[in-house]
């Protein structure tokens, strides 16, 4: 088949590798512009961008896709080569750009997602991180029929797999981009063979990933315990949940629940040594394995209080915002 692909992260990437591999022909990749990144904040290409150079595949990255919008020259031009791409379908995966109606009408058999939660739980921006902040014991991939509508679409296929008690966004991510990869070269394979079956999404159960802001990393140590540890493998790579302590602000990447009773005030370290820094929380106590200070690196709790002393009796602050 002849597949346009639109996406830009590595969960993008993945599912494109697979199509290649797959032997379709993907006349034209469509990925966000290339973005300042790191300490220089040198332009960076998406990981998408990076394979399609790879493969000699022609890139469009338009600002936008709507032709009476800010950027409407870059819609022409995308809508120009979308024309001449002719394709049989086209797939998104984690584009970042909203799709006009007629992008949705230019492939032969319209649009395709890879929609990274078991619709119609967790539509929106931010499936894997809602999951696991949810408490989600299941998530999973589902091939959707893109319509105008926000993740609403006929869904075509659906796997799943289990949430394990130490996923995070990072380690679910890599589960769920494998299984979207498999799951969209049997789309394809499916509908060739005229075998698809769509099935409308149930009314009942949906909620709504909103996309992760960098203010909800702030721990609130009046939380309970499993609920900050949640956050804390929801929030990891990205933002990074953070705590403050003598108006320093650490980032807490790896933790464990402890389900002691304690009589401090939540954000009280409780004791700090290599297997760990425990903190009270408003119910249970947070072991934290992994930290990181303002400009360093992620460390074990060993070698992080090695830098950074924590002693029993000292007090995160109630809140931050980083």
């Amino acid at each position: 088949m002849r597949v346009i692909f639109a996406g830009t992260p590595e969960f993008a990437a993945v599912a494109l590798a697979r199509i290649i591999a797959a032997g379709h022909e993907v006349p034209l990749v469509l990925t966000q512009p290339d973005r300042p990144a790191g300490r220089g904040m040198k332009l960076h290409a998406s990981a998408v961008k990076q394979l399609a150079l790879q493969h000699h595949i022609t890139i469009a990255q338009p600002r936008s896709l709507r032709l009476d919008g800010k950027y409407p020259e870059d819609a022409e031009q995308a809508q120009a080569a979308l024309h001449a791409a002719q394709a049989d379908v086209m797939v998104v995966a984690a584009y970042g750009l909203i799709l006009p109606q007629w992008v949705l009408d230019t492939p032969r058999w319209g649009c395709l997602n890879i929609h990274a939660s078991l619709l119609p739980r967790w539509r929106g921006a931010a499936p894997i991180h809602r999951a696991i902040e949810a408490g989600d014991t299941h998530t999973g991939v589902v091939i959707m029929q893109m319509d105008a509508g926000l993740d609403t679409g006929d869904m075509l296929l659906t796997d799943q797999l289990a949430i394990a008690d130490d996923d995070t966004t990072a380690s679910l991510h890599d589960r769920l981009a494998d299984m979207g990869g498999a799951l969209i070269v049997q789309a394809l394979n499916d509908a060739q063979a005229k075998v698809l079956h769509p099935v409308k999404q149930p009314e009942a159960g949906v909620t709504y990933a909103h996309k992760i802001e960098k203010a909800e990393a702030a721990v609130d140590w009046q939380q309970t315990a499993p609920v900050i540890g949640r956050r804390v493998r929801a929030f990891n790579p990205f933002p990074g949940a953070t705590g403050q302590m003598a108006g320093e602000i650490i980032k807490l990447w790896h933790a464990h629940v402890q389900a002691h009773v304690h009589d401090q005030a939540p954000g009280t370290v409780l004791s700090a040594d290599a297997h760990g820094v425990r903190i009270a929380c408003g119910e249970g106590v947070l072991c934290v394995t992994e930290l990181q200070r303002a400009g360093g690196k992620r460390l074990n709790a060993a070698d992080f209080l090695h830098g950074f002393a924590l002693t029993p009796g000292q007090c995160f602050d109630p809140h931050t915002n980083s």
